[in-house]
């Protein structure tokens, strides 16, 4: 008897735990994963400023989110960062769920490497020297005031010509870094200034102003640069220098060149594009050379149009 109610006892037991045990709901899913996406603006900020250690002092800025034509299946979204007189730029591609981030240069090998580059890359009416129509084009934002733009300016003129006489063309654009450089925007308006009345006077300013850039100083430089043009009076008319400063009547086109090296995602100066290949920083000369050796060859073995850098050709429907 005693066993048959301890048997009892313990059926009684189990049935009483089995009825007043609650059935297991369904597994939620992790509050953090369900409620965050990369999509949301403030969610990203505050991952990033996490992954790169961005305190409050640095401002952020996170672009709408677009579909990605180089990544379909991904949106890209632009991340824009400021602390004082740094900057930092990137576009950040997210799935379409919203959990995944990638940091990614991605390629198709259906075109060429830099078509992106290229595409963005606005070579009408910019101060150029070099062979029109080179295999090989050289972009170059550079700003005045830069002591590696000087040195990367130095071995340009020194060495490009002498060495690749037709199969290179260089063109300058202005990107000062007017936060750090104060009299470097000023300098970029006189130079497109001197451009607008004689294209190779520029390049006379150009090499002038790198060589006399420690003497100039953010009160002296108006007066450095009309002492340099009344010195080129055959080639530089400096009365209409002078209006040309007075009315900053080129700031439009600095500023827009401010915009393009923006949209190429530039932080720092000089930087190059040979033949869409970006090179950031001086760059010593016997890499420049041996970089602009390998784009010769490729464009003779590749023999196509299509692939070259940066051309402008007027508009006509029949083929070369």
């Amino acid at each position: 008897m005693q066993r048959l109610f301890w048997l009892a006892a313990c059926a009684a037991v189990l049935a009483g735990g089995q009825a007043s045990r609650p059935s297991a709901p369904s597994k939620p899913a992790a509050p953090f994963a369900a409620s965050k996406s990369a999509l949301d603006k403030a969610t990203l900020e505050a991952y990033v400023r996490h992954l790169y250690l961005w305190g409050p002092q640095v401002k952020v800025f996170i672009g709408q989110p677009q579909p990605s034509r180089r990544l379909p299946g991904f949106f890209e979204v632009s991340v824009q960062a400021w602390a004082g007189a740094a900057t930092h730029q990137e576009v950040l591609y997210v799935s379409s769920d919203g959990f995944k981030i990638l940091k990614a240069v991605v390629f198709d090998v259906r075109q060429h490497p830099f078509q992106d580059e290229i595409s963005k890359l606005k070579i009408g009416g910019d101060p150029s020297f070099g062979q029109p129509g080179a295999p090989v084009t050289v972009v170059l934002f550079s700003d005045f005031q830069c002591g590696f733009c000087r040195e990367e300016a130095l071995t340009l003129r020194k060495n490009l010509l002498t060495t690749f006489p037709n199969q290179v063309q260089v063109y300058f654009k202005d990107f000062p870094l007017e936060s750090i450089h104060p009299w470097a925007k000023m300098a970029a308006i006189a130079g497109r200034c001197i451009f607008r009345q004689r294209a190779s006077a520029f390049w006379e300013y150009h090499d002038w102003i790198y060589e006399h850039q420690s003497e100039i100083t953010p009160e002296n430089l108006r007066a450095k640069i009309m002492e340099f043009a009344r010195s080129r009076e055959t080639t530089i008319d400096a009365l209409q220098l002078r209006h040309c400063l007075d009315n900053r009547a080129t700031e439009a086109e600095v500023d827009r060149l401010l915009a393009e090296g923006k949209a190429l995602q530039i932080n720092s100066t000089p930087t190059l594009f040979v033949n869409g290949r970006r090179l950031v920083g001086h760059m010593p000369w016997d890499n420049l050379r041996q970089i602009i050796e390998y784009e010769i060859g490729y464009q003779k073995a590749a023999g196509n149009a299509e692939q070259h850098c940066c051309e402008v050709k007027i508009p006509t429907p029949l083929k070369d």
